[in-house]
């Protein structure tokens, strides 16, 4: 019977908020008669004004306006103070301020979202203030003593506002943190390794819940050209440091073959080498291993050889594949998972690299045809 009244309570309030397809925000401005007040959309490209009215003496207002098909920000303007506030679903906002300190000390209620969004705001303005304190007529040391104070203040708003993501991805203020900014920056950015899981989390959270809002698209797009970025750069650094180490054009491969004896990929330097990254899984593995056969067999005997390097998931479907193959085939315990991949920046299998005599790498995934040539050239 209790569990029966509180669902037809809960239903009914759902029932209400979706007749209702207007938000109501009220409240009281002291000491701003005959001021403009505003309230206004923060739209994603930009802000429009929605209603204003002019205050009387007591101060009171009260608008509405029609409720966001998602969760959207809002503001009341007065001159060039704002109070920012979210809107989801059907609140009944109040708030309560004064003209002196309008964009920081009001009151408001019906809306936690928008009262964690106030915190917010007062801790980037806090911190704001001190680096617009900075100036060049302060010593060295006086400036390096503030600017380590902002960025301790920095670390406290960023912790304070992680625990509001993580503790709701999907939430207004969850989104409004990872676009708040200090001097026109980012506060949080995914093209910083640390903030990444912040900014992946509600871009994830609102693009699943969310898809057709622009804002979701937005944030997941921002998000996926970072997370390409920096898989950009890792690639040329895998690149880079192949070519880079210790003088050597390779980076040192140390796995086991079939027999479980450890092999190292420079135990063949002073040999013309065929680095390959493949699956005997894969669909063409059959061909593939034909053209191999064929190339090891026409060079082997005049200093060719052959170091594969297995992606296979499967351990024993591996080993009976490579039973018969003349040369070294390695694989890592953890299959496709195996860090040298990232070493050699393998995005797809099969991969080759052809290293010549001097222990330099000079081609990446010819044609059998180029191969050919390019190991003739070497030997």
């Amino acid at each position: 019977m209790k569990k029966t009244l509180i669902l037809l309570i809960i239903f009914t309030g759902l029932a209400s908020c979706n007749r209702n397809k207007h938000f109501h925000v009220s409240g009281t401005v002291k000491d701003a008669a005959g001021e403009m007040l505003y309230i206004e959309h923060t739209g994603l490209q930009k802000t429009d004004i929605l209603d204003s009215t002019k205050l009387s003496a007591d101060g009171e207002f009260s608008f509405n306006s029609a409720r966001p098909t998602y969760p959207d920000f809002y503001s009341l303007r007065l001159k060039d103070k704002v109070i920012t506030f979210a809107v989801d679903s059907c609140e009944e906002i109040n708030i309560a301020a004064n003209v002196d300190n309008f964009a920081t000390n009001y009151i408001i209620t019906g809306s936690e979202t928008s009262v964690q969004i106030q915190q917010l705001r007062k801790s980037v303005m806090n911190i704001q203030r001190k680096a617009n304190a900075l100036n060049s007529d302060m010593s060295v040391d006086e400036q390096n003593g503030r600017i380590s104070e902002i960025e301790k203040d920095i670390e406290v708003h960023k912790k304070m506002a992680g625990t509001m993501i993580l503790h709701n991805p999907r939430s207004a203020v969850a989104y409004f943190a990872i676009f708040q900014k200090i001097n026109n920056s980012y506060i949080f950015s995914p093209y910083n390794k640390s903030d990444k899981p912040y900014c992946a989390a509600v871009a994830t959270s609102y693009y699943t819940f969310m898809p057709e809002y622009e804002r979701s698209k937005n944030l997941y797009n921002l998000v996926m050209d970072a997370i390409l970025t920096e898989r950009k750069a890792n690639q040329k650094e895998s690149w880079d440091k192949i070519l880079e180490t210790k003088g050597k054009g390779y980076i040192e491969i140390t796995l086991p073959d079939k027999n479980k004896v450890e092999r190292k990929l420079s135990q063949f330097e002073g040999k013309v080498i065929l680095i390959d990254f493949s699956a005997y899984e894969s669909d063409q593995s059959v061909d593939y291993t034909f053209a191999l056969r064929e190339l090891y067999n026409k060079y082997h005997s005049r200093g060719f050889d052959i170091f594969q390097i297995s992606l296979d998931r499967n351990k024993q479907f591996w080993e009976k594949s490579v039973a018969n193959i003349p040369w070294i085939c390695v694989r890592d315990e953890n299959g496709p998972n195996t860090t040298v991949i990232a070493s050699y920046n393998i995005t797809s299998v099969p991969t080759t690299f052809l290293m010549n005599k001097q222990g330099n790498i000079i081609a990446r995934s010819l044609s059998f045809k180029d191969l050919s040539k390019e190991i003739e050239k070497c030997l």
